[in-house]
């Protein structure tokens, strides 16, 4: 097989920089037109909106004034870059764009360092030209900054397993750093997608549960060294264990801010303890869904990498006569944590009964990592297949052509999945974006700008009353909504020029708002809008 073009493709610094250019574009592009109105985008914008006009630095509400239940960090970091931009749009997506775009370069710099330049163009494809980093890149959300947190522990442990090094006090601050910044970010979850991939692998590198419970808890079996110190042994792993005191310390911040909300916050312990956290494992509050949830939709949002994935474990547990045990046996120790990560953390959210698509994508990095590997692994195979001992002329040159044809196929199967995500996730990208305008998704963003500009121009002290679009009171820039009734002792008070109603609630409210006229600026209606949109009423 000729691997000259495929090849080519796959290491010619113009399809890299080509890759990593696209997927910048997607990200900024996926989401567009850029609004607030689906997958609880307004309440995470509205923390650190309330952060910066009402000085609610710990905790925060909802639009609906319900008590917010994620961690401040993601609000902070928002907030400081509404400070430095001026700009809401940029400081509410750019902490997510931003990680997004780190993990890429990360995974790439990462995989080109290990497995050779195209397992890092690989790695960087894969996780920029897939369906569920496309959609989240931009959205106002914590699930990108999560996943960059715990990338970074699980790249850490990667490390120290692949040099065989010791952890040291610097490895463990840095984990407590980021185990504490996950916390801040989305709570304890941080534990799902690493502690059940960290107790495989030790169960494994140690020789049985005994051992483990021994390492954990920092005895020694007798005539076993151990699992952190280095060795020069090839193939005996290092721990991926840094010990108890990052994850207890971090889990101690978290709870203090836990515990002052439970004092200082009403409905605190009932919305955030038991209702968000309590009642994720139960089947009563949220809506559950079954165990193989996860497994359907991460392999088609992560199409078609996951089928590639696929395509080379088959090739190579076929080439190993199925034998499951011996493949496990001679693998890496640190392609061992790639898998043991990323299926320890799917296998710990399948078991959660409350499931979202999202929830999943911290899984998606080291899967990344974990197809470098797979593709450096059958390159190197091919690369090192030995001619026969006494082999004859033709009997080498059979050899050599064997070598080059498994070569050509893995990147031949390379190029062609690298090509089909590109037109992929380009077509995706673009129908996304042009259903967005179509259906006029946006109709809230512009009507928000456009009664902001008639109230600048008209100097209106303008307020909108209670409606069921959070997204709403953050495009008028509003920090809260007023009920019908304080509206209308508002209205007639001369306090307020102009209200922003629903549709459907405006001719009743009218007929208590003295010298009361309804504006020409109305929403324009959305696709997917059951109610009349919304109305400006002014003097």
């Amino acid at each position: 097989m000729d691997v000259s073009l495929p090849g080519n493709l796959l290491t010619d610094k113009r399809t890299l920089w080509l890759v990593g250019a696209l997927a910048v574009v997607l990200f900024l592009l996926t989401n567009l037109p850029w609004q607030l109105d689906d997958y609880d985008q307004a309440k995470q914008a509205y923390t650190s909106f309330e952060m910066v006009k009402d000085g609610h630095w710990f905790y925060q509400q909802t639009p609906h004034e319900h008590v917010a239940t994620k961690p401040p960090l993601i609000g902070w970091i928002s907030a400081g870059l509404f400070a430095i931009t001026r700009s809401w749009d940029v400081a509410w997506r750019l902490p997510s764009l931003l990680a997004a775009i780190a993990m890429a370069i990360l995974l790439f710099r990462t995989a080109n360092s290990a497995y050779g330049s195209i397992a890092g163009l690989i790695a960087l494809s894969a996780f920029g030209l897939n369906m569920v980093t496309l959609r989240l890149a931009t959205l106002v959300r914590t699930d990108m900054p999560l996943a960059l947190a715990i990338f970074l522990i699980g790249l850490l442990i990667w490390q120290k397993i692949r040099t065989r090094a010791i952890w040291n006090d610097h490895d463990r601050r840095s984990v407590l750093a980021l185990l504490t910044a996950a916390m801040l970010i989305k709570g304890p979850i941080v534990y799902a997608f690493l502690l059940p991939g960290i107790a495989l692998f030790q169960w494994r590198a140690s020789g049985g549960t005994r051992a483990v419970v021994s390492q954990i808890f920092g005895r020694r079996q007798r005539g076993r060294p151990p699992l952190n110190e280095k060795s020069d042994t090839p193939g005996e792993a290092c721990s991926a264990w840094s010990g108890w005191r990052p994850w207890l310390l971090s889990l101690g911040i978290f709870l203090v801010w836990v515990i002052g909300g439970i004092i200082f916050q009403t409905g605190f312990f009932n919305q955030v303890v038991m209702r968000e956290f309590v009642g994720r494992f139960g089947e009563t509050i949220h809506r559950p869904q079954p165990f193989y949830f996860y497994l359907p939709h991460l392999l088609h949002k992560f199409a078609p990498w996951s089928l590639l994935m696929i395509a080379l474990a088959v090739i190579d547990l076929r080439s190993a006569k199925w034998k499951v045990r011996e493949a496990f046996r001679q693998m890496s120790p640190e392609t061992f944590w790639l898998i043991c990560w990323s299926l320890g953390g799917l296998l710990a959210m399948s078991l959660i009964p409350s499931k979202r698509v999202d929830r999943i994508f911290p899984v998606i990095p080291p899967l990344c990592l974990l197809l470098a590997a797979q593709i450096a692994n059958w390159e190197g195979r091919a690369s090192a297949r030995p001619r026969p001992a006494e082999a004859g002329p033709s009997d080498a040159d059979l050899a050599d052509a064997e070598n080059e044809d498994a070569r050509g196929r893995v990147y031949l199967w390379s190029a062609i999945v690298l090509v089909a995500s590109i037109l992929f996730t380009s077509v995706y990208t673009m129908s996304k974006v042009v259903t967005g305008y179509r259906d006029q998704r946006d109709a809230l963003v512009v009507f928000g700008h456009q009664v902001r500009d008639e109230a600048d121009k008209h100097h209106w002290r303008y307020e909108a009353v209670t409606a069921d679009d959070e997204g709403l009171l953050l495009y008028l820039r509003r920090p809260h909504f007023l009920k019908p009734d304080r509206a209308v002792a508002e209205w007639n008070g001369g306090y307020v020029d102009a209200l922003v109603v629903p549709g459907k609630d405006a001719p009743a409210l009218m007929r208590q708002l003295h010298d009361a006229a309804l504006s020409e600026l109305k929403s324009a209606g959305r696709k997917d809008e059951r109610g009349l949109g919304y109305v400006l009423i002014t003097r």
